[in-house]
């Protein structure tokens, strides 16, 4: 039997570093219509809801062809709501129950059909798992890791000084690009990464935080030279 499945793009309007962020031209098109095309071009995805306090966005979401059931409350669009909080909010005042949940950020470009699926795919076949997160290996070892104290650099894990790279368990930086998660476990732990997540890996070249002007403008130029 197929899973029913929601997509959630949380997607506020005030924003703090960049202004208008989330519908801002990247590209020549508002960046929400990324994630929007993506979600829906996967096949995989029964609604997809954009969350916002703000009409343009709300707007601009559904010419892309999401659904902005409901406005999102005023709790939960000022600065110290979590990403959390408004999914629990719109699973819970939806009346359709899921069986899985997306949740991708509006300034996910980089989230692609394929991805999505493959996200999909790699949860049902591994029935335990209750979440999946998109991830990118740090670059260098954290058990490197040094910090300032006292004047002098010191080994944060001293214990690993001279092991080998190859011989060091590798770790992840959350990607920020794509949740994928079964609701009632989330809704239970009140967080996206549960404790039974697997971690889709991405290259560095696939992700890109967009906090700052600087981020923007690397971002167009990663996204150009991948669709290229």
């Amino acid at each position: 039997m197929k899973p029913k499945i929601l997509a959630i793009i949380p997607a506020r309007g005030v924003s703090k570093r960049i202004k208008r962020k989330n519908i801002k031209p990247f590209l020549g098109q508002e960046i929400i219509a990324y994630p929007i095309k993506a979600l829906l071009e996967s096949g995989v995805v029964d609604r997809l809801v954009v969350s916002t306090d703000d009409v343009e966005i709300a707007c601009a979401a559904k010419k892309f062809g999401a659904d902005v059931p409901f406005m999102r409350s005023a709790k939960n669009a000022d600065d110290f709501a979590t990403t959390f909080d408004v999914v629990e909010e719109i699973v819970t005042q939806l009346e359709e129950q899921y069986d899985y949940v997306y949740c991708v950020y509006p300034t996910s470009v980089f989230v692609t059909s394929d991805l999505i699926k493959d996200a999909l795919n790699t949860l049902n076949i591994n029935p335990s798992a209750t979440s999946i997160v998109t991830c990118v290996a740090y670059s260098n070892p954290i058990q490197r890791s040094l910090s300032y104290k006292d004047g002098y650099l010191q080994s944060n894990h001293p214990e690993f000084y001279n092991t080998r790279s190859q011989d060091l368990p590798k770790n992840y930086s959350d990607a920020g690009q794509l949740y994928l998660f079964k609701p009632d476990v989330v809704l239970k732990s009140k967080r996206l990464v549960t404790d039974k997540c697997l971690p889709l890996e991405l290259d560095e070249s696939q992700t890109q935080d967009i906090d700052s002007e600087v981020d923007w403008a690397l971002a167009e130029l990663k996204y150009g030279y991948m669709v290229n």
